[in-house]
């Protein structure tokens, strides 16, 4: 076989054994997983602490109503919901007054921001207004697209956080997909995120490994002093993240948990919106061009790869004639192994992450699409290209003006 055969056999051949290993890592986390659901405690902590949830809103409506309900629904014994509604063009301003006047509980405080405080990114803003008029000695901040599917959401968090001594605790959201891209897209890019935030990392505090998402995050009033508030987060996208990192570098205890039917997010309907969401997400959480680059490398060597090795040897095989086919059709069955080593840990990684696992099929289409994305969170990590979110455009690490040239748009007419 010529030398360039047998490299290219090698090179599949290891590639083999990196999504070999991949099954010992999801079997492992089939192991140790353990997730907060309702019936996880008997109830709230004997000594209930005043929680004060917050929520910011921006043209939220048709997620609002539904969020703000479930909240209010909840059997925790002391808490308050805290909306900022902020800068809202549509109407979530008047849901929420319809909420407010309807609440009989008096648990409901709306604010509105009228306009964007200089220097802030708009989220943490609204979030920084809502901790102003906030009186728990525990923070829940929430999001707006998120419903609570128990009433015990708030019980089940605070008795994990207070039973396990964690100062910052986020309890990971089951994704609702409907869409034929929700569906085929969000399980990849959340292999993703994965590789980088293992849970078992940042769950041991002599990691350095640091995640949260901001759909659930419950920290004591002085954690939240201690990392700065999002003083220190104002101009960053996913704040989250950076105050996970924060928080962990500051040696306070932190801590992510899965749920199992506490409360559910539906993050993107449309194909646009999953690209530019998921953009955003790549470009806020890693932070730098070699994280970026590894995630690309990784995908295009471990993923597309395989299935670009099988289709140009099983051509070079047919082209080639009964007498120089063999060393093509070597490398076709070896990619072929590969292929379906990778199918199997996509199949048993899908049903790990809630995903149905027939759609791991569509597996390769997701991972060129999610390639895309990475390839666009570069671009605007460089402030090459903008994020517009929620109505507000940023570029880099500060907010887009009218006299910023937009190059996605350069030269068009």
């Amino acid at each position: 076989m010529p030398s360039a055969f047998i490299v290219w056999t090698v090179v599949c051949c290891l590639i083999a054994l990196v999504w070999l290993s991949r099954h010992v890592s999801v079997s492992r986390a089939q192991r140790h997983e353990r997730t907060l659901s309702s019936r996880s405690y008997d109830g709230a902590p004997a000594r209930a602490p005043r929680v004060s949830v917050l929520v910011a809103a921006k043209d939220e409506e048709e997620n609002i109503g539904d969020c703000v309900r479930s909240l209010l629904e909840q059997d925790y014994p002391d808490y308050e919901v805290i909306v900022t509604n902020d800068r809202s063009v549509d109407r979530t301003g008047a849901i929420l007054n319809d909420l407010r006047r309807s609440s009989a509980n008096g648990k409901l405080k709306i604010l509105t921001v009228e306009t964007l405080r200089e220097g802030w990114f708009g989220k943490n803003n609204a979030m920084r207004e809502g901790v102003a008029a906030a009186t728990g000695e525990w923070y829940c901040f929430a999001d707006a697209d998120c419903r609570q599917t128990s009433r015990r959401t708030l019980s089940m968090a605070v008795r994990e956080a207070i039973e396990r001594g964690v100062d910052f605790l986020s309890v990971l959201p089951v994704l609702e997909t409907r869409s034929f891209w929700e569906r085929l897209l969000q399980p990849v890019c959340a292999g993703v995120m994965v590789f980088w935030f293992r849970p078992e990392r940042v769950n041991d505090p002599k990691s350095r490994t640091a995640y949260a998402n901001g759909a659930f995050m419950l920290m004591t009033r002085s954690c939240y002093d201690r990392i700065g508030g999002h003083e220190c987060v104002k101009t960053e996208v996913n704040e989250d993240m950076h105050m996970a990192r924060i928080a962990k570098a500051k040696g306070l205890s932190l801590r992510v948990i899965q749920n199992d039917d506490l409360y559910v997010t539906r993050m993107y309907a449309s194909f646009v919106e999953t690209w530019r969401g998921w953009s955003r997400i790549f470009y806020g959480c890693f932070g730098s061009f070699r994280r970026l680059a590894v995630s690309m490398l990784l995908l295009v060597t471990a993923s597309i790869l395989p299935w670009v090795s099988l289709i140009v040897s099983a051509i070079g095989g047919l082209v080639a004639g009964p007498s120089r086919a063999g060393p093509w059709w070597t490398v076709a069955a070896v990619s072929l192994v590969v292929v379906i080593v990778q199918q199997t840990v996509t199949f048993r990684f899908y049903r790990l992450v809630r995903s149905h696992p027939a759609w791991s099929f569509g597996y390769i289409v997701g991972a060129v699409l999610c390639l895309g994305m990475l390839i666009n969170a570069a671009l605007k990590l460089g402030g090459t290209t903008r994020t517009i979110w929620r109505g507000t455009a940023y570029r880099g690490d500060r907010l887009d003006t009218p006299g910023m040239p937009d190059m996605q748009n350069a030269g068009k007419p």
